[in-house]
């Protein structure tokens, strides 16, 4: 498969897999080494990133993966862009999986405090991939103000409803340039394929990987599903119709 490039940095893997909800490590390291991912998410609210033997990270090869760190819990700008700072205090590069999400029911992210945050921390030299809703002119937005991804959620956190913002995605992903990363709410391989077929540079999952009977299966079949996706993106997929068209002519039978 091509190679995914952010800010520079190649990655082989079109999959980022976030470390929330695993009924234990193992079930969660299973989830990485099925998925073949490079890029894991965590909750800087759930690690002790300056400690070492954090009993999250211990079971994370920060020479395998780029730890994404992410503000999840965050609430306004002031709030990320603290979370940013302690991630790289503590060694982390600076790199941030941006998350600004005050409403506790639904986690929609804060357009308005998620922009804020982004042009203070591309200011400062981080990598900025924010999580947005699937608003075009915010995507535009914070690509003006220089983040390397944008990551609009195909449906809310944690709810496996697949692409349900479809449309929106579709004109992100025309206008971009930088890629898009589809983020939240898919719960199956088939919608990791469908964003990729729409032309996603790349998705990430969670939820799907930590409550399916088998993370590292799991992890194995969105790894399929983001690879035929991504390949047939790329073959080239023929635009649908409204009427019939034969496959076969409709001329020459043999008793003509």
């Amino acid at each position: 498969m091509d190679k995914l490039v952010i800010a520079g940095r190649e990655f082989s893997s079109r999959l980022m897999v976030g470390t929330g909800k695993f009924s234990s490590h193992a079930a969660m390291v299973a989830a990485l080494e099925g998925a073949g991912t490079e890029i894991v998410t965590v909750a800087l609210r759930r690690v002790d990133i300056d400690n070492p033997a954090d009993d999250m990270l211990t079971h994370i090869d920060r020479n395998r993966y780029l730890l994404l760190p992410n503000t999840s819990g965050a609430r306004d700008a002031d709030e990320a862009v603290r979370l940013a700072r302690l991630a790289r205090a503590a060694g982390c590069e600076p790199w941030i999986k941006l998350e600004v999400t005050p409403d506790p029911y639904y986690l929609l992210p804060d357009p308005i405090e998620t922009l804020k945050a982004a042009e203070i921390l591309v200011k400062e030299g981080f990598n900025v991939l924010p999580y947005i809703n699937a608003d075009p002119v915010l995507a535009k937005r914070l690509q003006e103000v220089g983040t390397v991804t944008v990551m609009p959620l195909g449906a809310p956190i944690g709810t496996n409803k697949g692409v349900r913002t479809r449309e929106q995605i579709a004109i992100i992903i025309e206008q971009a340039i930088v890629p898009v990363v589809v983020d939240a709410g898919l719960g199956a391989p088939s919608h990791a394929a469908e964003a990729m077929e729409m032309g996603a540079a790349a998705v990430l999952v969670n939820t799907a990987f930590a409550v399916a009977r088998d993370p590292g299966a799991m992890g194995v079949a969105f790894k399929k599903g983001v690879e035929a996706g991504r390949e047939a993106f790329l073959a080239g997929i023929g635009e649908q119709r409204d009427r019939a068209e034969a496959s076969s002519p409709l001329t020459g039978f043999l008793h003509d």
